[in-house]
């Protein structure tokens, strides 16, 4: 009883997990994985959205074999990605946010509305790849009648809604920093018709039934429901912070290291934007006050480009690397496209006149400095920006399992890392559906006690 599925769908995979939530009870489990990532056609980068789909469903189908009594089914993604819609169906595969495309919305955009005055309005920190940027690049925008970020086109499979969950509508760059709306005055200058834009909801908003198509697919009963979370993953991975009190700083480390704090309002002040600190929303009207790091994706492009199957082996040879290593700016622009990226470090490290590394265990620790010395400093940063007061850092997602990285970030911030769980956005998913259902109830700082208590996060001390 009290079971939901939470879809995870993340850059480089997903997952469906089965999530048992009551009074003192939290567990959830894997029922599928499978891999994702971007497909190469002859007009770009792109995602394989059919065969995502495909795997969602299979999951699905297995979360219903294994709990006939799932009441809920709620779906999070990565942001900023999106497809065009026409009379209900999609005009082609989803872009991928790497592909090259975006530098020319961004001078379109930019000729229009100034970098202050867009900061200003929506809050965001400059990413080539944010939305309103595709959107202004978009060839075939003038054919579609809506478009559909990435978790709401599949609820929009589910239950024929479409609408616009408001944490990831506010990484579209399109809403409001300062009433959580549409901002139609930018929209409008930007001359995108405003029929493209759908309802917005909030988190936990019951968007439907499942159509009578998906659930014989997933062979469901029909009172499931289709539960809208916080569905950009970072948004459900810090409702899944096991955090004891207020003053604590976040790392959601996965293919990106999001590196911030949770506050009540934004922080549009010009030093924040000179910084590219963003505010996007959170569970419950928070902010999540962050900035992006390059993240794992430094480490997985070289892991994959060498051909490495044996990575617990090599992070240990890391460790074993004597100190000081080169350490490169895990920021830099050159490191966002795919491919080659032990050439575009090596190239990076030239350039500055650093040295290469001369093993893969030593290049594994030149990144993996480089990436703590990145998020140490953010934490630094979210905090002076915000004059919120950090005590502690916790680090969620598959980063925790780095046991060199969290101990590198204690070491460098001089302040306690805790690590785990790794599954926060699946947990952060589950919690706000199981709420929405009644299973539970109270505000986030009770759905994180429920989390310290079900995942004891391991705790690394700074070393002298």
């Amino acid at each position: 009883m009290n079971a939901v599925a939470a879809v995870d769908l993340g850059a480089t995979s997903g997952r469906v997990m089965l999530g048992h939530v009551g009074h003192n009870e939290l567990s959830v489990r894997p029922v599928a994985r499978f891999p994702n990532g971007p497909v190469t056609r002859p007009d770009g980068l792109h995602w394989d959205i059919d065969a995502l789909r495909e795997h969602v469903l299979d999951g699905l189908a297995a979360a219903v074999r294994d709990e006939p009594g799932v009441a809920s089914i709620g779906v999070d993604s990565w942001a900023v990605d999106y497809a065009l819609m026409r009379d209900g169906r999609m005009l082609a595969e989803p872009f991928h946010y790497r592909d090259g495309r975006n530098h020319a919305g961004v001078d379109r955009v930019h000729a229009r509305v100034g970098a202050a005055e867009l900061y200003a309005a929506n809050g965001l920190q400059f990413l080539p790849f944010n939305t309103l940027y595709q959107l202004e690049a978009e060839e075939r925008l003038a054919e579609a009648d809506s478009f559909l970020l990435i978790p709401d086109l599949f609820g929009y499979w589910l239950t024929g809604r479409a609408v616009a969950e408001r944490t990831n509508a506010s990484t579209t760059g399109l809403l409001s920093v300062t009433t959580g709306e549409w901002d139609e005055a930018l929209v409008a200058r930007l001359g995108l018709p405003r029929s493209l834009f759908p309802e917005l909801v909030s988190p936990g908003t019951r968007l439907g039934g499942l159509t009578s198509e998906f659930a014989a697919r997933i062979g469901a009963r029909d009172d499931v429901s289709v539960t809208a979370v916080g569905s950009h993953d970072t948004a459900s991975a810090v409702v899944a912070v096991p955090a004891a009190s207020t003053d604590f700083a976040y790392i959601s480390c996965g293919t990106w290291g999001l590196v911030g704090v949770e506050l009540e309002a934004p922080v549009l002040t010009e030093a924040a934007r000179a910084a590219n600190f963003t505010n996007e929303g959170g569970v419950d009207g928070r902010v999540r006050f962050l900035h992006n790091v390059m993240g794992l994706w430094l480490l997985t492009e070289c892991v994959r480009e060498w051909g490495e199957t044996d990575l617990p082996t090599l992070l240990a040879q890391a460790a074993a690397v004597n100190p000081p290593v080169a350490v490169f700016d895990a920021n830099d622009p050159s490191f966002l496209p795919p491919d080659d990226m032990p050439g575009r470090i090596t190239a990076w490290l030239r350039a500055h006149d650093q040295p290469v590394p001369r093993s893969r265990a030593e290049f594994v620790r030149c990144i993996i400095e480089s990436l703590a010395v990145a998020f140490a400093a953010a934490v630094h940063d979210a905090a002076t920006l915000s004059a919120h007061p950090v005590a502690v850092i916790h680090i969620v997602g598959g980063g925790s399992q780095n046991a060199l990285l969290c101990q590198r970030i204690a070491d460098i911030a001089g302040m306690p890392v805790l690590a785990g769980p790794v599954e926060a956005t699946a947990i952060g998913n589950v919690l706000i559906q199981a709420r929405a259902q009644g299973f539970v109830g109270g505000s986030l700082e009770s759905l994180r006690a429920l989390v310290a208590a079900a995942f004891s996060p391991v705790r690394y001390l700074p070393t002298a």
